[in-house]
């Protein structure tokens, strides 16, 4: 992913001011994943600086997680293993040198940053992805800071150095066991809602040089096709991992996000009418489609970083080609805010590009929403897209799309008792208090509408986290000036994203300008 970012940017940032949208506000699924990618290696966008101390770094994650929620976001995708390391305590793998300026050096004070970024994105009703990548060892041969505890130093003969980077041989099974206990200790001591890997599998190809994993082909291969093989190595630790996911934590998701062209169709007729010039299939040995189509992954999140009529991989191409190949998976998109700030990427000057972007993969039913490269990005509101998502594309919350696969059941209806109304100069207060809360409930859902018949088409106003008691809060310019009563109801959302029935239904009506709890 991050090949394609430079981390500074030279080119002075134009805000515009007018609306990119038309003055009727588009229609908004119910249901869309909206998430950010938020990159720890080379501080690119958390920590800003490996030498903050523990205050300053909780400090600007907060900053971090307030913006994108601000921006309409329900999760976010954060990175917590940049190169076999961790931001976390583990018996596997060193303390990150993004963390704390030396590799194996815990925070201080100490702090688990990952147990705070779970709390503070669960806090917020957002989804916590973590991000690790599984070959990447180190970033930097001679420039990183290296522990002496590092598995590099442990088992030498399990790396190979390609470019300036060292990275798992993955043709040696015991980096397979390795890797598929480092990601499974996560799943077991951490409440993440999934695990997700990037593009980075085999290392893009340097012109001229081959990866030298010459040796393990002759001791592993048994004869096959050398790309073949390579292909089968990946295949089966996608294949482990799935399997020790799910046995670890059956609701955990697993996803993937490859680069965003699976083969050419110059070299398969099922490829993509790209000319991209490397593939997941031939150059980085991913076989995205295989494990599709195999369910071993829950989403696969291709990196469309490309704009609209790009000459060699086309927007517009790759997203109507993966609609297509999604097998019942979830989809999302990976769209390259970063562009923005590229001097080489005119169309993303564009304040239309990423609106246009979003407007078309809400055409496909197999989309099921978008992912952001990267977090940093948003901080400079490139082409005024903050206020254009917040007030206009994702005005209205949204609900995770829920997977069947892992869970299909639904909670039981809310009921509640006791609403109070309280109407202040600018909101609208209201206070419920559920009767039957429990622990698997994650959030709910208030819909709201000026006509009793159309509840079941009401949009969601709000999203609230789960309790005993709800306090809800409505700004009066979310209320429309002529309306005059309205009814309410709400929906149990559970952990694993599937929805209750509605409430029952009440009725707010505005009397001698107050709004109070009207009848049925």
């Amino acid at each position: 992913m991050i090949h394609l970012l430079k981390k500074y940017f030279s080119l002075p940032l134009f805000l515009f001011c007018t609306s990119l949208f038309p003055l009727r506000l588009l229609a908004q699924p119910k249901y869309e994943f909206r998430a950010v990618w938020v990159a720890t290696v080379d501080n690119i966008d958390w920590p800003s600086s490996k030498y903050l101390s523990s205050d300053s770094q909780k400090a600007e994650f907060i900053k971090l997680l307030d913006l994108h929620q601000g921006n309409g976001m329900n999760a976010i995708i954060a990175q917590i293993r940049p190169a076999t390391d961790a931001f976390y305590p583990s018996q596997y793998e060193p303390w990150s040198e993004w963390l704390t300026g030396t590799q194996g050096k815990p925070p201080v004070p100490y702090y688990d940053p990952l147990e705070f970024m779970i709390t503070e994105t669960h806090k917020r009703g957002m989804e916590f992805h973590a991000w690790m990548n599984p070959y990447r060892a180190e970033f930097k041969i001679g420039g990183s800071s290296i522990a002496p505890e590092h598995i590099t130093k442990l088992h030498p003969e399990w790396f190979l150095p390609y470019g300036d980077k060292l990275y798992f041989d993955p043709g040696n099974k015991q980096v397979q066991n390795f890797v598929t206990n480092v990601v499974t200790d996560v799943v077991h001591r951490y409440n993440v809602d999934a695990i997700h890997f990037d593009d980075y599998f085999y290392p893009y190809r340097i012109a001229g040089k081959e990866f030298p994993d010459s040796v393990s082909y002759v001791k592993y291969a048994h004869g096959i096709n050398k790309d073949n093989w390579r292909r089968s190595n990946v295949d089966s630790i996608i294949l482990l991992l799935s399997r020790a996911i799910k046995k670890e934590n059956k609701f955990c998701k697993f996803g993937i996000s490859p680069f965003g062209v699976w083969r050419n169709i110059d070299k398969d007729p099922e490829g993509s009418n790209t000319r991209a010039g490397q593939t997941n299939y031939d150059d980085l040995y991913a076989d995205i489609l295989l494990w599709l189509r195999m369910k071993w992954i829950d989403y696969a999140a291709p990196q469309l970083y490309w704009e609209f009529g790009h000459k060699l991989v086309g927007y517009e191409t790759l997203i109507d080609w993966w609609a297509r190949h999604s097998y019942g998976r979830h989809l999302y998109i990976g769209h390259g805010i970063y562009k923005a700030f590229d001097s080489k990427s005119g169309a993303w000057k564009n304040p239309g590009e990423l609106p246009n972007q979003i407007k078309k993969l809400r055409e496909y039913p197999q989309v099921k929403g978008s992912i952001y490269f990267s977090s940093k990005t948003f901080e400079s509101d490139p082409n005024g897209w903050n206020d254009s998502l917040k007030n206009n594309y994702y005005k209205y919350p949204a609900l995770i799309p829920p997977m069947e696969w892992i869970d299909n059941a639904k909670p039981a209806i809310p009921v509640i008792n006791n609403l109070t109304v309280i109407d202040h100069s600018n909101s609208i207060e209201m206070v419920f208090h559920i009767q039957n809360n429990l622990p698997s409930i994650k959030h709910y859902a208030v819909y709201i509408t000026p006509k009793k018949e159309d509840i079941k088409n009401a949009r969601i106003y709000k999203i609230v986290l789960a309790g005993n008691d709800l306090y809800i809060r409505l700004a009066a310019k979310m209320i429309p000036a002529e309306w005059n009563n309205f009814y309410l109801a709400i929906s149990a959302v559970s952990n694993t994203n599937n929805e209750s029935e509605f409430s029952k239904l009440y009725n707010i009506s505005r009397t001698n300008g107050q709004w109070v709890p009207g009848s049925l």
